[in-house]
């Protein structure tokens, strides 16, 4: 359990301004709607200062809304934005220099793409892990190889940390994910790009309690 609040909700959305076709703040009221805790902001292809301006809009927006907004990569512009932590990756800050940055309030987390990695990330200041990509992906332009159920309920058994899979996560195909024991799936494209977020936001929250009650 992730130490800033209650068990980590089982949608992370990911807003990928390269993605992101519609306006941001019906987006943000949909998912903060269906009782979205955090939102990740990803923005590879902009410069810093637009990213920025990025950060600092889109924590206006969220705090009103009770979202804690999360920045991908950039510790430091998480750091001047007031965002409320930063997602890293392997090739990234390390993440104890990103918590020396953000402070133990902050939320952090690592990407890791296989067993051995989620291993290390064990002994890492992270509060939450993820892992993949779980199924092939668009948004990455050289992903990683696919992590399959049989690693991804080793790495469930061996990493108590919260887990968040990641990577061409659909409402269609997420279900053996939650049935695996992931605490939290990071959805882009099938978010974003829905026609009703909301419903499909709840839609995975519903899946996901449909998972915890089978496993009671």
């Amino acid at each position: 359990m992730p130490s800033h609040g209650a068990k980590l909700f089982p949608l992370y959305p990911i807003i990928d301004l390269s993605v992101l076709k519609q306006p941001l703040e019906p987006v943000l009221a949909g998912l903060a709607g269906a009782g979205v805790q955090w939102v990740q902001l990803r923005g590879k292809d902009l410069s810093s200062g637009d990213l920025f301006r990025e950060c600092r809009r889109l924590v206006s927006l969220a705090r009103p809304l009770g979202l804690k907004v999360i920045v991908n990569d950039r510790a430091d512009l998480a750091w001047v934005s007031g965002a409320d932590g930063v997602h890293v990756g392997q090739e990234d800050l390390p993440a104890a220099e990103a918590r020396r940055i953000l402070g133990e309030q902050a939320i952090i987390g690592l990407s890791t793409h296989g067993l051995d990695q989620a291993r290390q990330a064990r002994e890492s200041p992270v509060d939450y892990v993820a892992i993949g990509p779980v199924f092939p992906t668009r948004t990455k332009e050289n992903p990683d190889p696919v992590v399959d159920r049989q690693e991804l309920e080793a790495i469930r058994e061996q990493v108590a940390k919260p887990l968040v899979a990641i990577g061409g996560i659909t409402l269609e195909n997420v279900r053996p994910l939650f049935d695996s024991g992931v605490d939290s799936v990071a959805v882009i494209r099938d978010l974003l790009l829905a026609d009703d977020i909301r419903r499909r936001a709840a839609g995975y929250r519903e899946l996901a309690s449909q998972a915890e009650s089978r496993t009671r």
